[in-house]
């Protein structure tokens, strides 16, 4: 069916490329115009933040209820003084006025002296917000800027703890980096600026079909702020690797002799085939996140979905109507150049690991499980403005607030008390918690009108990201606070921005070995339909695994635990973004499910013909260690240079798939792969017949099917 959909492609090649040419300015078009909004809610239906959230709302305390803020202040003179205190004064009345439904409480209000730092030097506003989507939260982070920078006070400091939009950072977007790095790898692996550029176009336009289909999606589902980046890195990184992929046996056709459009035909009948199926294990890992019911990772996850699936409808329809375009120009350059590509270098490498394969399994594995020993520390959270770049006002705000009252500040707990006597309650409440050696302070209990519902903010002595304010919300809720409130019959649930944090991380740690379970369990199914061996699909299976755990290992290392941060230009250390672990899981599956398809189907290949492992092995690594070396190089690029970006977690994502790319396609690919096949020899294809005529048979590579004698290409002569 590929074969004769790309002679199709092939032969109406301007059409196809009109078609996609069209189809990407009209959802580029219409994506600007009715892009839908974003949402970055990691709050849980039924979780006890979402409760105490819900419980505040009901009561008339809106604004305890959303988000809570700072605008601080700091002079080296004190803040007591009566130019600030009509600076506070404006501040005041200018956030009311263009915030409506905010509540401000001034430094020098009553009850607002806690909120002046001990000296004198330091203090701030609270600005408690009522519930809003990020859109409308990050319109209020403006507006606060605005206010911000209308305060004219000599040796007056004042910072605003929301992150604003004039806050990104300059130079070019991170992809741009990573495509042209890509480019220049390309050009090298190919020697041809026409080859080189089929891989990008089908790479970006991919990625633009696939941004624009998520913008458009987020007004029918959530999508959270970030999917779009994410998706347009993954976009962008597997349309040049699967391009790549293509072009690549394209011009091994050519160099057999081969016509252009039948070269077409066979490239897109075998590694196209590859790439409809590494794409769809993608599209398939990804959506399978849509069970874990959240929907912070289901946005994410139907937008990556949406982009892989356009890019893999890419490079199945446009690369052979462009390939049908360039066919000639790329037949002659190879003529010209004579190379064979026969892989000596690899197959030498081959022979070297094939000659001591108990060694480099051992050492292999040695290095990998050096790598995954930091997962065994791996702690879910979410970063916060302390993790910001030094220069935003955020992260100034941050700061100080941490420098004058303690780091807690910046990320107090609501305590919503509900009960018959919830004052009474609440003052209990309030006496137990602030009696934990966690807490820094517990603020006075404030009742609704109907004497129903009481309030409490309390201030952990630790910083928000911080492994000791995970452990205080668990302590508060499972010891604390239902000891203070046995027998009274009030509900008590403990609520806030890091409350919220913690559900999340709990929410998706307990479910993270399930996801890990099924995918694995898929990973083996499918490579034992495809190759008919069990040990080889088991052999996947556990390198999989492997190399999964090494590369979350590296994130830990670097982003929780803080090496080479530095070198990295990456801002402050913190837990692994909880929505990420899935993520990666399900995108390296798809990765590695790639080159392992790439790699067995040419060894499989090799073996079917001779029936001799060994050469097998060797002749599969060697026709493909050039094309996996230069396709990992490419998304290596890519997806590490969003480390270069300021949004920590598009960071922590980007060099997590690098990570994870590099060390299977070198340390698992090219070492551990041929080793590990070596030793097990012909029992790599042991598969009882009882099974072998159960399962379906399902080819990946195959012969290709000839073309219709009526549509066939005359044969060169001469």
């Amino acid at each position: 069916m590929l074969a004769s959909l790309a002679r199709t492609c092939a032969r109406a090649r301007w059409l196809v490329v009109g078609a996609w040419l069209a189809a990407v300015v009209v959802l580029s078009v219409l994506a600007g115009a009715f892009a839908g909004p974003t949402s970055d809610d990691f709050a849980l239906p039924d979780s006890e933040s979402q409760r105490a959230s819900d419980l505040l709302a009901d009561a008339g305390f809106d604004a305890r209820s959303g988000t809570q803020a700072q605008v601080v202040l700091s002079s080296a003179d004190g803040i007591d003084r009566p130019e600030v205190r009509a600076a506070v004064a404006d501040l005041a009345d200018g956030i009311a006025a263009d915030l409506p439904g905010a509540e401000v409480t001034s430094p020098f209000a009553p009850g607002g002296e806690r909120q002046i730092a001990p000296g004198g030097e330091i203090a701030y506003l609270q600005v408690d917000l009522p519930q809003r989507d990020p859109a409308d939260l990050a319109d209020a982070a403006d507006a606060l800027g605005a206010l911000r920078d209308g305060v004219d006070v000599p040796g007056l400091q004042v910072e605003v703890g929301l992150p604003m939009d004039e806050e990104g950072g300059g130079g070019p977007p991170a992809e741009v980096i990573g495509v042209l790095a890509a480019a220049v790898i390309l050009l090298i692996a190919f020697g041809s600026l026409v080859a080189m550029a089929l891989p990008l176009v089908i790479g970006v336009l991919g990625a633009l079909c696939g941004v624009a289909a998520i913008e458009l999606a987020a007004h029918g589902i959530d999508v959270p702020s970030f999917a779009g980046a994410a998706a347009g890195m993954i976009a962008i990184g597997v349309g040049i690797d699967y391009a790549l992929l293509v072009v690549t046996r394209f011009r091994e056709s050519l160099r057999e002799g081969t016509p252009v459009v039948e070269a077409v035909a066979l490239a897109q009948h075998t590694a196209g085939r590859s790439v409809l199926f590494a794409g769809t294990t993608v599209v398939i890992a990804s959506l399978g996140l849509v069970l874990m019911g959240m929907e912070l990772i289901t946005g994410v996850a139907i937008g990556i979905a949406a982009a892989v699936l356009v890019t893999m409808l890419a490079a199945v329809t446009l690369l052979p109507a462009l390939l049908g375009i360039v066919g000639p120009r790329l037949q002659r350059a190879r003529a010209r150049r004579g190379t064979d590509g026969s892989g000596a270098g690899a197959q030498r490498w081959a022979r070297t690991v094939q000659r001591r394969p108990v060694v480099w399994v051992v050492a292999s594995l040695v290095l990998l499980g050096v790598l995954a020993v930091p997962v065994l520390d791996l702690r879910l959270g979410f970063s916060d403005a302390g993790t910001m770049a030094e220069e935003t006002s955020a992260r100034k705000a941050y700061d100080l607030v941490a420098e004058g009252f303690g780091p807690g500040v910046n990320a107090p707990f609501v305590v919503a008390v509900s009960g018959p006597d919830a004052s009474s309650v609440a003052r209990d409440v309030a006496d137990a918690v602030a009696d934990d050696p966690g807490v820094a302070s517990v603020g006075p209990p404030q009742v609704a009108e109907d004497g129903g519902t009481a309030v409490l903010q309390v201030v952990p002595t630790s910083a928000p990201r911080d492994e000791e304010t995970t452990e205080l919300v668990h302590r508060l809720r499972d010891d604390v606070v239902p000891d203070a409130v046995s027998g009274s019959g009030a509900e008590v649930a403990i609520g806030g921005a890091q409350p919220a944090a913690v559900d999340f991380a709990d929410y998706t740690g307990e479910r993270l070995p399930v996801f890990l379970g099924v995918v694995l369990a898929l990973s083996f199914l499918l490579l034992t339909v495809v190759f008919r061996g069990l040990v080889v699909a088991l052999k996947a299976v556990v390198v999989n695994v492997l190399s999964i755990a090494a590369a979350f290992g590296v994130l830990v290392a670097v982003f929780q635990w803080g090496w080479a941060t530095d070198v990295l230009g990456i801002e402050g250390v913190g837990p692994i973004e909880a929505w990420v672990p899935m993520m990666l899981i399900a995108i390296v599956f798809g990765l590695s499910m790639d080159y392992e398809v790439f790699l067995l189907s040419r060894i499989r290949e090799e073996y079917d013909r001779t029936g001799d492992n060994a050469s097998a092995v060797a002749t599969g690594l060697a026709r493909t260690a050039r094309v996996i070396t230069a396709a990992a190089a490419i998304m290596v690029c890519v997806f590490g240079s969003f480390v270069l970006g300021s949004a920590r977690e598009l960071q922590l994502f980007g060099f997590g798939l690098a990570v994870a790319v590099l060390i299977d396609a070198t340390v698992v690919r090219m070492v551990l792969v041929p080793a590990a096949m070596e030793l097990l020899g012909r029992a790599n294809w042991w598969l009882p017949r009882s099974l072998d005529r159960a399962l379906p048979h399902l080819t990946v590579e195959g012969p290709v099917p000839p073309a219709p004698a009526s549509v066939r290409e005359p044969a060169a002569v001469g």
